[in-house]
């Protein structure tokens, strides 16, 4: 088949900017084939992967819906009911916030495209989008995806990448449309404080723009800081989209269920446009999902255990010479400053070599990741595995300082 000069430039539109960099860090390419040679992936945010980790009530939730047949069919294209009404109850839980399952709710096969399905309605060529950096690849790639142009709003780890809003007032123009929020932060954990939500809200509500909050990671806020939805504050439930997963918290990545909630105006739009583009989740996971919601268990249990991880990261890698980092305040990452013992990359290479450890370079994640590295810290089901797996990267990389004369 010829390729011809127009179906070049929608390639190009489709491929929205991909780097390496990018696909290495979250599209996984050559990860299949390096796992399979006995190499460790420490860079996909998969809960407990590659173990066997499916809490039994969801085992058998998911299994019942084969059993009864119910499983060959679609559910609703918004979702199923039974579904929505446990979300709200699992939202209102967190938020206090009251939504209703069949106005605010929709459920979407994962974050991903319920995050790309979010940006539908807001933005069209030219348009711009302020993102603070680091963040998820997706933030920028989505917005070039629907050809509208990411702009990087720099955070700085001596403010704990909490967000300047002067950075952001910095680039605010006449055609900027949206703030995408990573809450809390993918790759660095961090959870933005109430205060800085703010002064993050008085601005968007001043330029008048949408936000679109991306809290995969919400399940799991450790020292007892204070987690605050954004759609929460004065003014911003009217002008919010929060996207939600059940894939980091719950550790059902391959269940592939996510869901959207805001406002009636806004959500009309989606349930308008969800057949067309999202379909309908798929009813085994959708079964399995009301299940975990269900089982008051669970997220107690992983809490206990990723504190337990996250902790264990700590007190091997922050030992590192060279190796700067602060012990995680969400989520199942560790977020490292390597910029001593070389470029991102460079680190990330020698520890694939030396270590047989696959990780993430963090300038995937931004102009402000350059010489950090992000390792996915609750990879394995058994603590024990996990430490194997960190002491060759702190093996590798003292070998790494040593050649570089760091002590």
């Amino acid at each position: 088949m010829t390729v011809t000069n127009k179906m070049k430039e929608q390639f190009r539109i489709l491929q929205g900017g991909l780097s390496s960099d990018v696909k290495k860090a979250d599209v996984g390419e050559g990860t299949g084939n390096f796992v399979k040679n006995g190499g460790d992936n420490m860079a996909w945010a998969d809960m407990f992967a590659p173990d066997p980790s499916i809490p039994e009530s969801v085992q058998k939730a998911s299994i019942e819906a084969i059993l009864n047949g119910s499983s060959a069919h679609y559910t609703m294209p918004i979702g199923l009911l039974e579904l929505r009404e446990e979300i709200a109850k699992h939202v209102s839980k967190k938020t206090g916030l009251t939504i209703h399952p069949s106005r605010n709710v929709i459920i979407t096969p994962g974050s991903d495209a319920g995050f790309i399905f979010s940006l539908l309605p807001f933005l069209k060529k030219g348009d711009e989008v302020l993102i603070p950096d680091p963040c998820y690849p997706s933030n920028y790639l989505n917005c070039k995806l629907l050809e509208a142009t990411p702009i990087s709003v720099p955070t700085y780890p001596e403010d704990n990448y909490q967000i300047r809003i002067e950075e952001m007032e910095k680039r605010v123009t006449s055609r900027t449309k949206a703030v995408i929020l990573t809450h809390p932060n993918n790759p660095t954990t961090t959870v933005y404080r109430k205060e800085n939500l703010m002064e993050l809200s008085k601005f968007i509500i001043k330029h008048d723009l949408i936000l679109i909050c991306d809290q995969a990671f919400e399940d799991h806020i450790f020292d007892g800081i204070e987690f605050v939805c954004p759609c929460t504050l004065p003014g911003m439930w009217e002008r919010t989209v929060t996207i939600c997963s059940l894939s980091k918290g719950y550790g059902l990545s391959g269940f592939r269920i996510a869901y959207l909630y805001t406002n009636e105006e806004i959500m009309d739009k989606y349930y308008g446009a969800c057949v067309n583009i999202v379909g309908a989740p798929c009813t085994i996971s959708t079964m399995g999902a009301i299940a975990a919601l269900q089982d008051e268990t669970i997220l107690p249990e992983y809490y206990q255990r990723l504190d337990r991880r996250r902790t264990i990261a700590y007190d091997i890698l922050s030992t590192i010479p060279g190796v700067k980092m602060k012990k995680s305040e969400s989520g199942i990452l560790s977020w490292l400053d390597v910029s001593q013992l070389g470029t991102g990359q460079e680190v990330a290479d020698y520890i694939k070599e030396n270590a047989n450890v696959l990780v993430n370079d963090g300038a995937a994640y931004g102009q402000m990741g350059q010489g950090h590295i992000r390792i996915v810290t609750a990879c394995f089901a058994k603590d024990e595995d996990c430490i194997i797996r960190l002491e060759r990267i702190k093996k590798a990389l003292t070998q790494l300082a040593k050649e570089k004369e760091i002590v």
